[in-house]
């Protein structure tokens, strides 16, 4: 089965050139698509994160490759299986982000922390809710620490 989604917005500014770290304070601008109502933002003012569902837009589908391999190609990175792995080549090419609301003005969402490149298609966005963060600690191997040090 397939699905056919249109995007809600538009990422306008912020990294032009895909590089996987220091995405921390990267500012940009989420630009809500004409075909939604003017009054798709109404109440986000109140919210100081968002949860943002993108595209990889500048991956090749046909080069996208689910099979398990070292994080980021570095083989001082254990192989790992592409569900424990948050890199751009998944087999439906959807990223994941949460960003900081900086402001809303009209239909641009004024954004900073999002790792997503100029232009990217924006399928989804919802309010980050403090419930929704786990309410346990969260477990992570050591090679993700290290990777993340840099991520923001």
């Amino acid at each position: 089965m397939t699905y056919r989604v249109e995007p809600v917005g538009r990422v306008v500014g912020g990294r032009a050139e895909p590089y996987e770290d220091n995405w921390h304070d990267e500012q940009a601008v989420i630009r809500i698509a004409d075909h939604l109502p003017d009054d798709a933002t109404l109440g986000l003012t109140d919210f100081s994160h968002l949860e943002v569902v993108f595209l990889f837009d500048r991956i090749d589908p046909a080069r996208v490759n689910p099979a398990a391999r070292h994080v980021r190609g570095e083989s001082r990175y254990p192989v790992v299986g592409i569900f424990a792995s948050r890199g751009p080549n998944r087999p439906n090419r959807l990223g994941v982000s949460r960003c900081r609301l900086l402001r809303v003005d009209g239909r641009d969402l004024h954004v900073a922390d999002l790792d997503a490149l100029d232009g990217t298609p924006v399928l989804d966005i919802k309010p980050y809710l403090r419930e929704i963060a786990p309410r346990v600690p969260v477990a992570q191997p050591a090679w993700a620490d290290e990777l993340m040090r840099q991520y923001y």
